[in-house]
């Protein structure tokens, strides 16, 4: 697996690692294993919750061909909250920044799962 133990070294500590491992406190939607969801401190939309996998991975881009399992277990997760947040029927956006210039803030792989209004496009 590409992901690092949360309590890994890093030159900088990972927020996103710190809140997995309890350190920081969230507000937990779900835990499994491989994902830890939890909602968005200044969410963009009615629903707003964070997929990480519990490992550290910096974003998509590091991922590779043995990241399948990991890949699977963050799209089930994800669809579990749409349903559980009651935006899968109505529809979600689901994003995932990769890198500086795409608006990625935080180094630890994460998806946004926005509902509960329409979205448009292009992202207000």
């Amino acid at each position: 697996m590409t992901g690092e133990p949360d309590g890994a070294d890093r030159a900088e500590p990972c927020i996103f690692c710190e809140i997995v491992a309890g350190r920081i406190p969230s507000t937990e939607v779900e835990r499994t294993p491989t994902t830890y969801a939890f909602r968005d401190i200044n969410p963009a939309a009615p629903v707003h919750v964070l997929v990480v996998p519990t490992l550290h991975v910096g974003s998509v881009h590091d991922l590779g061909p043995g990241d399948a399992t990991l890949l699977s277990d963050l799209m089930a997760a994800v669809q579990r909250i749409a349903e559980g947040e009651g935006v899968a029927a109505t529809g979600y956006r689901l994003v995932a920044n990769v890198g500086a210039d795409a608006g990625q803030t935080v180094a630890h792989l994460h998806l946004h799962v926005l509902g509960g209004r329409p979205m448009r496009w292009p992202p207000e």
